[in-house]
């Protein structure tokens, strides 16, 4: 059964995910936010987050409208917080993403308009492929991570959790990426990346 679903966040984010909840008929009940602001879709402002705390957890599924923020990765702590109170995230896929039926897409994973997804590609909780993305075979993604508009990942790429990687950026085949780095818009990159790192550049050098 689908439930009914609460948008965390009300930015740019948000509208793209309010969007594809919209596309594909689930009922929402409003967003959360530190304050209210015009809402382009006119969803209902619910209150802060911990206003969520007033609905059952069993009712209601929650959406994550905010995208990567840095520094103190707000959307990690986020989806880690509610997920001890009991709450489950809706992964949010738009109708015309192509996905793989080999491919393994975890909670609260958001594919956006155009992004393809090859067999056997794993995808962890709370990741986002984002608009006309690109994740050939075999790959593997971890939590937290944000796949930005355009970047091409080629195959068996492994890239551990809380890592982002930036608009138009290429990884080649058989690239491991540590967690918590980032690769900056428009890099190709063709050396594996360590933990804590960020690379650009074409070859991406780490800087």
């Amino acid at each position: 059964m689908n439930k009914p679903i609460i948008i965390i966040g009300n930015g740019g984010h948000a509208l793209v995910v309010a969007e594809i909840l919209i596309q594909n008929q689930r009922k929402i009940l409003g967003y959360t936010a530190p304050e209210e602001t015009k809402n382009r879709f006119d969803l209902s402002y619910l209150g802060t987050d911990e206003t969520i705390l007033n609905y059952n957890s069993q009712e209601v599924d929650l959406a994550m409208g905010i995208g990567s923020i840095e520094p103190n990765n707000i959307r990690a702590r986020i989806f880690k917080e509610f997920k001890e109170k009991g709450y489950h995230f809706t992964s949010c896929i738009h109708p015309k993403a192509i996905i793989s039926d080999t491919a393994t897409l975890s909670e609260g994973v958001q594919v956006m308009a155009g992004a393809i997804i090859q067999p056997f590609v794993q995808i962890h909780n709370n990741t986002i492929i984002n608009t006309g993305a690109s994740i050939d075979h075999e790959c593997s993604i971890g939590e937290n991570v944000h796949i930005t508009p355009g970047a091409v990942l080629s195959g068996n790429v492994h890239i551990e959790s809380n890592c982002h990687i930036g608009t138009g950026a290429t990884v080649i085949q058989g690239i491991h990426i540590g967690a918590n780095s980032m690769v900056a818009a428009g890099a190709v990159v063709v050396d594996n990346v360590g933990y804590n790192c960020k690379v650009m550049g074409v070859p991406a050098k780490e800087v």
